[in-house]
């Protein structure tokens, strides 16, 4: 548990960082198949990781929408974190549902970047690193 929760550490560091443009745009997360494992219980700090996975799908949205064009940062960085987190076929389908769940639900609401939009973008990046924070005091080890 100790060194998963090191590589968790590290993983939500990387995305507590400030975002940089990336050349290439990649495309969603699309959940895996769902596969037949023993289903393992989830880990304490599941509800941040699956609210942490949504924010980074709307900022993937809104970031590009506002301008900034670094969408496809936020979708490497949560491709980081389901790489780290998702030890089976169900928990990566649960976090890529997250993360779409995110980026569908800010893709339906903004067509056109707003003072709406830019202010949820600032209140995201916020939440994003204190999510990040707290995980990592907490579990990281």
């Amino acid at each position: 548990m100790r060194r998963r929760g090191a590589r968790l550490a590290v993983a939500l560091a990387a995305l507590a960082l400030a975002a940089s443009p990336l050349a290439a745009q990649t495309p969603p997360v699309k959940p895996a198949a769902p596969a037949e494992q023993p289903a393992e219980p989830p880990p304490p700090y599941e509800p941040q990781l699956l609210r942490m996975a949504e924010v980074i799908g709307a900022l993937s949205y809104l970031r590009d929408l506002c301008g900034a064009g670094d969408g496809a940062t936020f979708r490497a960085k949560f491709a980081s974190l389901l790489e780290t987190e998702g030890n089976t076929p169900a928990r990566k389908e649960t976090l890529a549902g997250a993360f779409n769940r995110g980026f569908r639900d800010y893709e339906i609401t903004y067509r056109a970047c707003t003072p709406a939009a830019q202010e949820i973008v600032a209140r995201f990046l916020e939440e994003a690193g204190r999510i990040a924070r707290d995980v990592a005091n907490r579990y990281g080890g």
